[in-house]
């Protein structure tokens, strides 16, 4: 026997050890984001007018260094600071990234397989006819580390590579739809023309001129091709279906709304087609401000509610689409709607987490403290995996102390008007610092005690928005468990 292949086997086992044990110097980044400039923005605004102030106090010097090291600096860290995914982690990279890791001795990362929660919202920035912009805004959660990325160039592959391996469990509606259905502007007009979806225009016209005999008879051609269904007309609604949320997700609302009527004539008992046609409604009446929609939303929910005994599916599948419609009941204020929802979510599938999570989100909209503490430990017990169970256990733990310490519930509750004061006083003081700031300006040419006027407002307005900004993110976390005397 050879003696020295032992010791050629022990050397490679170390090595390969130290290769996983060691992380690599520089990650293999499979997607990256730039994060949202807007806060590094208003901190250059406001270092931008303390130099003002500096100027008019006779300061050059001072100013001029505050406004070119600001005007310096700022851009560098919105030029860097990111997140990215390496197919395990999501992280952030850049100057804050290293200064955070330097006082805190860790780096702004979570694993995927621990992520707890991922929520988005949705802002629209322009709205034209039929179409909106939407501006998504992901935040993913997990093990006390939070990471945030918005809309921008590489959001779509960050948000389909990160959130591919992520149950549906640990994701609100909009996550999983931006999952599921974001995709690519030159794609999605490819698949528009094929399916020959009508531009918005010619949709509104033909709305326009469409008589209400018409209407009636379009309901009966509907009503008689129902019983001619081929494989390939299901193949097309399939498609169709597909196009109109990736058309909703891109905020072409009008033309989804064709594309969702063409496949609901085909498959106009699909129970998660009408699911996800609520949900246009209900963008539709967001953005155009008509509350006949949002009732049509409502009608369209009870129907797929209704009809889940058609769907076909598992009672896992149906379990969660139950626990889906309940969830936007939720957002509808149907609260009545949503807890029977989840309930009957709960009867065909008693593992559904997402319907224990809604039932507690119920039972604390009533007041009702020992429903929500028995439902977050409902959940803990079907939870799928150690994150969920996680999550679960820390809201159950959370919502048990308020209801057992009256001085910890008391402590809550101030810091929740805190809260909510200190948002007021923020919004407040932004509309004012922005007038402010106009007077400042423009009062000097009309008289100096008009300038000296708004130059004293905007500081002090800015003072109290840069105060409440601090404020508001020290009284956003949960008071920590105080251990009793």
């Amino acid at each position: 026997m050879n003696e020295s292949t032992p010791i050629e086997n022990s050397k490679a086992l170390i090595e390969a050890t130290r290769e996983r044990v060691i992380p690599p110097s520089r990650r293999t980044t499979l997607a990256s984001v730039r994060i949202s400039p807007g806060g590094y923005l208003a901190v250059a605004a406001v270092f931008t007018f303390i130099s003002l102030i500096l100027l008019r106090m006779g300061h050059d010097l001072a100013a001029f260094i505050t406004v070119v090291l600001t005007w310096i600096i700022i851009p560098i860290v919105i030029k860097t600071d990111r997140v990215s995914f390496d197919g395990e982690k999501l992280f952030r990279r850049g100057l804050i990234a290293i200064v955070s890791r330097l006082i805190k001795g860790k780096a702004i990362e979570l694993r995927v397989t621990d992520i707890e929660r991922a929520e988005t919202t949705a802002v629209r920035t322009v709205r034209r006819g039929g179409s909106v912009r939407y501006r998504y805004r992901t935040e993913v959660t997990g093990k006390g580390t939070s990471l945030v990325f918005a809309s921008g160039s590489g959001f779509r592959q960050l948000v389909k590579l990160s959130l591919a391996a992520v149950s549906d469990e640990k994701m609100d509606a909009r996550s999983r739809e931006l999952r599921d259905y974001l995709t690519d502007p030159r794609l999605l007009r490819h698949t528009v023309r094929l399916l020959g979806i009508a531009s918005t225009s010619v949709l509104d016209n033909a709305a326009e001129a469409l008589p209400e005999v018409g209407s009636r008879r379009i309901r009966h051609q509907r009503a008689a091709a129902i019983e001619e269904v081929t494989s390939g007309d299901l193949e097309r609604a399939r498609l169709l279906r597909s196009a109109a949320n990736q058309l909703r997700i891109a905020g072409r609302l009008r033309e989804s709304a064709e594309a969702f009527r063409r496949a609901l004539l085909v498959t106009p008992n699909d129970v998660t087609l009408l699911y996800e046609f609520s949900r246009l409604l209900r963008s539709q009446a967001s953005a155009l401000g008509q509350a006949r929609l949002l009732s049509r939303a409502r009608a369209a929910l009870r129907l797929a509610a209704s009809r889940q005994g058609l769907a076909g599916s598992s009672q896992e599948q149906a379990g969660s689409l139950l626990a889906r419609i309940g969830e936007t009941f939720l957002e509808l204020a149907d609260v009545e709607r949503a807890a029977r929802a989840f309930r009957r979510a709960m009867e065909i599938n008693p593992q559904t987490f997402r319907a224990q999570l809604g039932l507690a989100d119920v039972a604390l909209r009533d007041g009702k403290l020992a429903h929500v503490i028995h439902h977050y430990n409902d959940a803990a017990r079907i939870g799928a995996d150690e994150a969920l169970v996680r999550f679960a256990r820390r809201e159950a733990d959370y919502y048990a102390r308020l209801n057992d310490d009256e001085d910890y519930l008391a402590g809550e509750l101030r810091r929740i008007n805190w809260l909510q004061s200190a948002q007021r006083v923020q919004r407040m003081t932004a509309r004012a610092g922005f007038a402010s700031i106009l007077i400042a300006l423009v009062g000097p040419y009309i008289s100096p005690a008009a300038g000296s006027v708004g130059l004293a407002l905007a500081t002090s307005s800015i003072i109290g928005w840069s105060g409440t900004m601090v404020a508001i993110r020290f009284l956003k976390a949960r008071r920590r468990f105080l251990a009793k005397a």
